[in-house]
């Protein structure tokens, strides 16, 4: 039989296991990208970023009760970081990453989001004095190289003509928050994976809720549309439960910086659920592209988290 965590109730064989975890979590990221353009239109961005973690804190609270009251006291010391991460990491990247897709293209946010493993790398050598390994520096090159095929469609001169507008500004804002949610990780009290992400999961709902609040005033409530209703139970249970709580694991089992890298796996992924999804075709680069990211991925575990 095989052991089960009591924490999560997820076989132990997975849960021991980053480099799947991560897998996952961007294959799921790959996912709410995509969704993430098919909101515009069905959904207002404030409304579904407070929408989501409304669905989200519930079934996270309920995966968690057990461990979530035991570990009370030491969240309750911890309630300054738990905010920050909360109203950081997940309220406003989510409000600026649904908020971009209504200016920029999906070519520019694949390029841009492929600068958050520099990031982490640049903010751990700054916070925490952590300089990156030359491992974890040729395989971030690597991964991103791979990266910048796949947003070029396999022409690099592409890259040259790309033009950069106000949307492009707040998705790089998005992935600076988000650098920052994966170091301050590191400070993550003494408590199980799933309480902590109960606990991040209400600061999110909470402090969504002045932004909802802002774009009721301005633009009315756009409620979700039956596909926009889709694209948000997908947001809930997907990027904000699974991915979370992969992804908080992760950088537990690994750091920051070795984890950080796995994020260039989201535009492979996505380029590859167009081909399974949306019937595009397949092309050569994108294997490349997939060799490149993944060799770079192997070449940065071999430094130190």
């Amino acid at each position: 039989m095989t052991e089960i965590d009591a924490t999560t109730h997820a076989p132990r064989r997975l849960w021991d296991r980053p480099i799947l975890l991560l897998s996952m979590t961007s294959l799921i990221w790959a996912g709410h990208a995509v969704v993430g353009k098919i909101a515009v239109g069905e959904i207002g961005p404030m409304t579904l970023t407070f929408l989501r973690w409304s669905l989200a804190f519930p079934a996270i609270l309920f995966a968690a009760r057990g461990d979530f009251v035991r570990d009370l006291p030491a969240l309750r010391k911890s309630w300054l970081l738990i905010l920050s991460l909360g109203a950081f990491g997940y309220t406003a990247f989510n409000a600026l990453f649904y908020l971009s897709a209504h200016y920029t293209a999906a070519l520019n946010m694949a390029l841009i989001q492929a600068c958050i493993p520099a990031l982490v790398l640049i903010g751990a050598a700054l916070g925490f004095g952590a300089r990156p390994t030359l491992p974890q520096t040729l395989g971030a090159l690597v991964t991103m190289t791979g990266v910048a095929i796949v947003a070029a469609q396999g022409d690099l001169w592409r890259l040259l003509r790309l033009g950069f507008n106000f949307g492009d500004l707040l998705l790089l804002g998005a992935c600076g928050l988000y650098a920052y949610f994966s170091l301050a990780l590191r400070r993550r009290p003494d408590v199980s994976v799933i309480s902590f992400l109960a606990a991040m999961a209400l600061a999110a709902m909470l402090t969504s809720i002045p932004a909802f609040l802002w774009e009721a005033a301005r633009d009315g409530v756009r409620w979700p549309s039956p596909r926009g209703l889709g694209v948000l139970l997908y947001a809930a249970m997907g990027p904000a439960f699974l991915g979370q709580l992969c992804f908080v694991r992760g950088v537990e089992l690994i750091g920051p910086g070795r984890a950080g890298v796995f994020v260039n796996l989201v535009p492979i992924f996505g380029a590859l659920l167009a081909v399974v999804l949306l019937g595009e075709p397949l092309a050569a680069y994108h294997l490349v592209a997939l060799a490149l990211v993944i060799g770079g991925i192997a070449l940065a575990q071999r430094g130190q988290g």
